[in-house]
């Protein structure tokens, strides 16, 4: 990954951006912003090599992927706007009526109002340097409780009412109630310095209402260093509330508990209102984790903090009941 001023990214940008202006019909420029903006698209593939980068490499790299995918999408929304106006243009020419007694054509359909946060998200942290890490969403109780410093009689377990599957001893297989296994995971098959987000749907047994769904979507921000501090974890989230809400936003922390991290906190994010949303937890990893893991403690130390997407969707948009963004009716999706 070269950064934002290297002769192999500004080739990479001339050409795709020849491409872009090159594109016949909207049908082409629809073909070319999947292959290089899309889910499977080139720039997605280039976000996940960021990992393999050496840490140090890693913020500059991310910061040049924002930058050119900043670039190409406004290029192809340029050249979109360019061929709508030469199509409208010829049919008004060829049929030569008032098509402003016509219903104009429908839209092609746009990303869920989950997807888009979720994809805003995976954005903002990989220009911050982080990597985007998944993992398994059927898990042992190892990975979401017990390596987690949450054995079978500690009180904590009470606040899950976890979905267990019938697999292998019972209650010993379940879908996972948070993506904190995916820390786990990722700190088994990593050897620090480790920077990392994981987003992914989680699963309760809750009676879906105003503010809860047994199926939602969460992320966990998870940093193992040397030297990491309670206050690179304040900073940490300063930073990303101030690039992912706007400058004028800022944070507060509030003591609280996790069994998983010590000391914990919850944060809040101001609002323009003046008021204060409660968006996660977060807190110094727990020795016990590292120890379960097979990381010294007295060597590395570490951050993680978590949110669920779904509600952070809910308050971007102002939408006033949760289940609407899982009822799937085009009335209320169609406008966003």
């Amino acid at each position: 990954m070269a950064d934002d001023s290297s002769p192999q990214t500004d080739a990479y940008r001339a050409e795709v951006s020849a491409r872009i202006a090159d594109a016949a019909d909207l049908a082409a420029l629809d073909e070319i912003e999947r292959s290089i903006l899309g889910r499977k698209g080139e720039l997605v593939l280039r976000k996940k090599s960021i990992g393999e980068l050496p840490p140090e490499q890693r913020k500059a790299a991310g910061q040049a992927l924002g930058a050119l995918k900043a670039t190409l999408t406004e290029a192809v929304e340029q050249r979109r706007s360019a061929l709508e106006a030469g199509q409208q243009g010829a049919q008004e020419a060829a049929e030569r009526i008032d098509l402003t007694e016509l219903r104009p054509a429908e839209r092609l359909g746009h990303l869920h109002l989950v997807t888009q946060a979720m994809r805003d998200l995976e954005d903002t942290f990989v220009a911050m340097g982080f990597e985007v890490y998944g993992g398994p969403e059927l898990d042992t109780d190892w990975y979401n409780f017990e390596a987690l410093n949450i054995p079978s009689w500690h009180p904590a377990r009470s606040n899950f009412d976890t979905l267990f599957v019938d697999v292998g001893e019972t209650e010993t297989t379940m879908l996972r109630p948070h993506t904190s296994n995916l820390q786990i995971h990722l700190m088994e098959e990593r050897t620090p310095p480790i920077y990392a987000v994981m987003p992914g749907r989680t699963y309760r047994r809750d009676t879906a209402d105003a503010t809860h769904m047994p199926v939602f979507h969460q992320i966990e921000a998870l940093v193992v260093d040397r030297h990491i501090t309670f206050g690179d974890l304040a900073g940490t989230i300063d930073a990303f509330t101030k690039a992912f809400f706007g400058e004028d936003r800022t944070t507060r922390l509030r003591p609280s508990y996790f069994p998983f991290t010590e000391p914990s906190a919850e944060f809040d994010v101001s609002t323009p209102s003046g008021d204060w949303l409660e968006l996660g937890g977060c807190g110094m990893v727990h020795p016990n984790v590292f120890r379960n893991v097979g990381i010294d403690p007295d060597e590395w130390s570490g951050f993680a903090f978590g949110f669920g997407i779904d509600r952070l969707a809910k308050e971007r948009h102002g939408v006033e009941d949760l289940r609407e963004l899982f009822t799937n009716d085009v009335r209320f999706l169609s406008q966003f």
